[in-house]
């Protein structure tokens, strides 16, 4: 079994600090929101479903802090709040799903309580929050099952398949998008053999992929990204699976850096190249992926490996964290609410029934 990924309390979140795993288990105290955002910046948090279900939660948790006493309060410190948790990642639109959604709440609360408030009005804020960021979390896990019967209904028996950094367990609060695909496959006895890629330069397939894997008994093994071709190749790997940190409207898919390549060379071999996400991964403003913002992250998660500098002192590095994977390569979005395919901006329209 997968450890809990968060861990909700009246006045505290605890989160798995996912930067110590595989070798320990330890858990962060997190009391308002900017704990939240933190924890989500250093990557302690990380996953685009499990940010926005902790942002929901940050959310309540800073709300229930700061005891608003009139309507304005509320509107005032709800707004903050908000933009404080969507500033902790630019790319993950489940982050800001979860921060508005919340926001709308307390806007909402707050006009239809104007002025000061009453302690009934109060008292029945904080738990009104509680009860969103509760169904928001039973909705990813509802939604992780969902997504992973649609998606092992894809696969073929004997399935040799391969997936890139960690859409699993860990990434979400249920059984995960792309590695639940898996596992719900494995389930069936449809899954011969799975490769993980270590997904450089924060190694989550080699950290955190392989060891669900390895939990879940699937038989697997770990590859380097650079041995990806080659395996597909050689090895028989006849689909790969993917997660999303935001999808456009047209279906062009922004993903862990090393997805874009990955669909490349599924086109050359032929062979299906699916994405599994929630449908709040889709951003309908966005018209393609031009629209998507790449968040460039710190060049010492390149240059040091867990504290060992791997490369020159003083050497330039780039480090955009995601890449935009066109539709055009994507044989299927697997959403909760079913398989997108072919992958056209009507049908993303039809998926989502708008």
């Amino acid at each position: 079994m997968i450890p809990p990924r968060l861990i909700f309390r009246k006045d505290r979140m605890m989160v798995l600090d996912q930067r110590l795993l595989p070798d320990r288990i330890e858990y962060i105290a997190v009391r308002d929101a900017a704990g939240t955002a933190k924890a989500t910046r250093d990557m302690a948090l990380r996953g685009a479903p499990l940010i926005g279900c902790a942002a929901a939660f940050g959310f309540a948790l800073e709300m229930r802090r700061l005891k608003p006493g009139t309507s304005a309060d509320i509107e005032r410190l709800a707004r903050r709040t908000a933009g404080l948790l969507k500033a902790a990642r630019p790319t993950a639109v489940a982050l800001f799903y979860a921060a508005d959604r919340m926001l709308d709440l307390a806007l909402a609360f707050a006009a239809a309580h104007p002025g000061k408030l009453s302690p009934a009005a109060r008292g029945k804020f904080p738990a009104l929050l509680d009860k969103e960021a509760r169904l928001l979390t039973a909705e990813d896990e509802k939604a992780c099952r969902d997504m992973g019967e649609h998606g092992a209904a894809l696969l073929p028996r004997n399935c040799v398949i391969m997936t890139h950094c960690n859409a699993g367990a860990l990434a979400t609060m249920g059984i995960g998008t792309a590695v639940g695909v898996i596992t719900a496959a494995h389930r069936k006895g449809k899954i011969k053999h799975a490769y993980s890629c270590e997904t450089r330069p924060y190694l989550q397939g080699a950290r955190l992929t392989i060891w669900e894997l390895m939990r879940e008994g699937v038989p697997s093994e770990l590859i380097t990204d650079n041995m990806a071709a080659h395996i597909i190749k050689t090895c028989g790997v006849n689909a790969i699976v993917v997660g999303a940190d935001r999808i456009a409207s047209n279906g062009d898919t922004a993903n862990k850096i090393g997805t874009y390549a990955l669909g490349v060379i599924a086109r050359y071999h032929k062979i299906p190249f699916y994405v599994a996400a929630p449908t709040p991964t889709i951003d309908m403003t966005a018209k393609d992926g031009d629209a998507i913002v790449i968040e460039e992250r710190s060049c010492d998660e390149v240059t040091y490996v867990k504290g060992a500098r791997i490369a020159p002192k003083g050497v330039k590095v780039r480090h955009p964290a995601f890449d935009v994977t066109p539709a055009s390569l994507i044989t299927g979005i697997i959403t909760e609410k079913g398989v997108i395919s072919p992958v056209t901006r009507a049908n993303v329209r039809k998926n989502l029934g708008k």
